[in-house]
C-alpha cells in the first residue's frame, strides 16, 4: 500500500489518520490509540505528514521525524477552510491531509524540548502574575468595603501585605475579616517570592543562551523578552524581512483596501500575543524614559511623541524593536546604536 501524504488529527488518546497515494486517492482512514501511533508509522514508508499545531504536536512531530517522516505543522486557522463537512475527527484529518499539500500553506517550525521547557517558564510566570493580581484585588476590595484604602500601585499593595503579615499594622477590623486579610496577604507574598525566583531563573537562562544574549542588547528587551523570543522563534529564516516578522507578531496595520484606495487601520493583533505584549511593554519603558530625560534621546523620538499619543508611539517603537530583533536573530551580531539612532538613543 503506497502512502504519499498523511493528515494526522491529534487528541489525548485517540488519533485519526487519513492517508492518500500519489494520485490523491484515499488509501487509509483509521483511528489509532496512543499506544498504536508509533508502531503504525514505523511500519509504513517515510511520507509527508501534516499535523495541526497544538499542545502536543511538537512532541509527536519530533517522534515521527526520528522515524524518517517529513512532518509539517500548520496553524489550525489555515486548516479550517479545507473542512468539507461537519466537525469530526475524520473530517479534520482529511482537511489536514489536503491542506499540507498546498504550495501556499504556511507552516509552524517544530520546537525542541529545550525551547518548550523555556516557554513553560514563561507560561508559569504569567500564571503567577495573574494569581498575584487577583489576590491583591481581592485584598483591596475587602479592605475598601471596611473603610481601609490601599494606595494605587503594586508596590504599595506589597508593602501593606508585609506590614499585615509582620503585625506592624493594626487593622480596625472584625476578627474574621482580620484572619481572611492576613491569609490573602500571606499568599500574595508567597506568590511574589516565587515570581522573584522565576525571574532569576529566566535571567540565568538568558545568560546561558547565545541568541538571548544578543537579543538583550536591543533597548527595551530584557532577559524575559530575550528568552521568550529565542524560544519562540525556532527558525528566523522563515521570515524574509523584519516587516514580515513584525506582521507575524501582529504589530503592523490592518489593511482594508479596495479599488486602488489604501486604508490602514489599527494593528492586526495576529500571532503570538505574549511576544507582542512583551515588546509593547518594553517600548512603553523607552517612551517613559524619553519623557523623563528628553535631552538624552534622539530628537526624532521626541518629535514622534509630540505627534502621536504615547500608546500609539509605543506600538510604533515595538514594531521597530521587532524588526531589529529579527535582524539580530537572522543575521547574527548584536544591536548597534548607529543602525537605529532613534531607538538606540533611548
Amino acid at each position: 500500500m503506497e502512502i504519499s501524504t498523511i493528515g494526522l488529527d491529534l487528541a489525548k488518546n485517540i488519533f485519526q489518520v487519513h492517508g492518500i497515494n500519489s494520485l490523491g486517492e484515499p488509501v487509509v482512514r483509521k483511528a489509532l490509540r496512543r499506544s498504536q501511533m508509533l508502531p503504525f508509522f514505523a511500519k509504513i514508508q517515510p511520507c509527508l505528514v501534516g499535523i495541526e499545531a497544538c499542545g502536543t504536536s511538537h512532541h509527536w512531530a519530533r517522534e515521527l521525524i526520528k522515524l524518517g517522516h517529513d512532518v509539517r505543522l500548520m496553524p489550525p486557522a489555515y486548516v479550517k477552510p479545507y473542512v468539507k463537512r461537519g466537525k469530526n475527527d475524520a473530517a479534520d484529518a482529511e482537511a489536514i491531509c489536503e491542506a499540507v499539500t498546498r504550495q501556499t500553506m504556511r507552516f509552524v517550525p517544530i520546537k525542541s524540548r529545550e525551547q518548550q521547557a523555556a516557554l513553560s517558564l514563561h507560561r508559569v510566570r504569567s500564571l503567577l502574575i495573574r494569581q498575584r493580581t487577583q489576590l491583591i484585588n481581592m485584598m483591596r476590595s475587602m479592605l475598601a468595603e471596611l473603610g481601609i484604602a490601599i494606595p494605587v500601585g503594586i508596590e504599595k499593595a506589597l508593602q501593606m501585605a508585609r506590614r499585615i503579615v509582620d503585625g506592624e499594622t493594626e487593622l480596625d477590623l472584625p476578627t474574621e475579616a482580620k484572619n481572611v486579610v492576613a491569609l490573602l496577604a500571606d499568599h500574595v507574598l508567597q506568590l511574589h517570592a516565587k515570581l522573584r525566583k522565576m525571574d532569576l531563573r529566566l535571567a540565568a537562562l538568558q545568560r546561558s543562551d547565545e541568541t538571548a544574549r544578543r537579543l538583550a542588547t536591543i533597548p527595551g528587551i530584557g532577559p524575559i523578552g530575550a528568552t521568550a523570543l529565542a524560544a519562540s522563534v525556532t527558525d528566523p529564516s522563515q521570515f524574509t524581512s523584519g516587516r514580515q516578522f513584525a506582521a507575524w507578531l501582529g504589530l503592523t496595520p490592518r489593511q482594508n483596501s479596495s479599488g486602488g484606495k489604501e486604508r490602514l487601520g489599527r494593528i492586526t493583533k495576529m500571532g503570538d500575543k505574549y511576544l507582542r505584549q512583551l515588546l509593547i511593554v518594553g517600548a512603553t519603558a523607552l517612551v517613559r524614559y524619553a519623557r523623563e530625560k528628553p535631552d538624552t534621546v534622539d530628537p526624532r523620538f521626541i518629535a514622534l511623541l509630540a505627534r502621536k499619543p504615547a500608546r500609539v508611539a509605543s506600538v510604533a517603537i515595538a514594531n521597530k524593536m521587532a524588526r531589529i530583533a529579527w535582524a539580530v536573530m537572522a543575521r547574527g551580531g548584536v544591536f548597534e546604536r548607529g543602525h537605529a539612532p532613534m531607538l538606540g538613543a533611548a
